[in-house]
C-alpha cells in the first residue's frame, strides 16, 4: 500500500484488518510504519496537507494494536517496549498490565510476569492464574 497516496485512515482500517485476520507478522509492520509515520512531525504535516485531518489524539491505541501484533507473531522484545511505554504514559491501564506480563510470560520470564499480571488483577482487567498466585478455584 502506497503510504503516500493512501489516506491515513484507510491504512490504518487496513492494519487492523491484517490483525484480525491474523496476519500479525505483517500487521506489526503496517502499525509500526504508521506510528512512525505519526510521531515524525514531517509526516503530521503532509497528512494535513492532504486535506485529511492531522492525527490529534495520542497513539495510544496505535501503540496498543502493535504491540499486541509484537505479541501474537512473536516479537516479545519489542512487544515488552512498547507496552512499557504504554505503562509510563497510563500506569494504571490494567490492559498494559495484563498484556505485559503475558509477553514475559510467553518469553519464558516467569518471574517477571507476577508483578504485572497482579497489578492488571487489581486494576480490574484480568484474574491471575492459580500458578502466579491466584484464586483456588
Amino acid at each position: 500500500m502506497n503510504a503516500t497516496s493512501t489516506p491515513f485512515s484507510l491504512r490504518y482500517a487496513w492494519a487492523r484488518g491484517l490483525f484480525e485476520r491474523g496476519d500479525h507478522l505483517a500487521a506489526a509492520a503496517a502499525f509500526a510504519e504508521l506510528l512512525a509515520e505519526v510521531e515524525s512531525a514531517e509526516s503530521a504535516e503532509a497528512v494535513a496537507a492532504d486535506g485529511e485531518q492531522p492525527v490529534l489524539h495520542s497513539t495510544t491505541d496505535l501503540r496498543t494494536y502493535l504491540a499486541r501484533a509484537y505479541f501474537h507473531s512473536a516479537q516479545f522484545g519489542r512487544a515488552e517496549e512498547v507496552v512499557r511505554g504504554l505503562i509510563e504514559e497510563s500506569p494504571t491501564d490494567g490492559y498494559a498490565h495484563l498484556l505485559l506480563g503475558r509477553t514475559l510470560q510467553r518469553a519464558g520470564r516467569h518471574a517477571e510476569a507476577a508483578r504485572p499480571l497482579a497489578l492488571a488483577e487489581i486494576l480490574g482487567d484480568y484474574e491471575r492464574p492459580k500458578a502466579y498466585g491466584g484464586p483456588d478455584e
